[in-house]
């Protein structure tokens, strides 16, 4: 990951951090830093009831914690590593990629949720946009 080039407007750069982006390697490479990053995390929940699910840099975690002290845990797995940052929604109800879920006295229910940008737009079959 030390000699990433890109070319930009007849330029070309040398990419000092991180890897790029759409590469198939770098989703890999991604995954598999994630996997040691979070399983100290994943054992923490689970080990007190908890759910744990991610994808890609989307996580979900359901828990029986008081919200202070989940947002101690917060702030100390932040301190893993200063390049990942974790933030909080916390709520009965929350949104997960494209479900809103919602716990009812620790039962969980989904609905869809669209982001307030969404647009529900699609193409033609028959515009002029090439078939791929």
């Amino acid at each position: 990951m030390t000699n990433n080039y890109f070319s930009y407007n007849g330029q070309f750069y040398h990419q000092v951090r991180g890897g790029a982006m759409g590469s198939p390697l770098t989703l890999t490479i991604s995954n598999c830093y994630m996997y040691f990053f979070e399983r100290q995390i994943v054992n923490q929940i689970r080990n007190s009831g908890g759910l744990y699910f991610r994808y890609i840099d989307d996580i979900f975690i359901t828990i029986n914690w008081p919200v202070r002290h989940l947002l101690k845990q917060i702030e100390r797995w932040n301190n893993f590593d200063e390049n990942i940052n974790l933030s909080a929604n916390i709520g009965s109800t929350v949104n997960f990629l494209d479900l809103s879920i919602e716990n009812q006295d620790g039962q969980l229910f989904t609905t869809v949720y669209q982001k307030p940008s969404y647009e529900p737009y699609y193409l033609a079959f028959n515009s002029i946009h090439p078939l791929h």
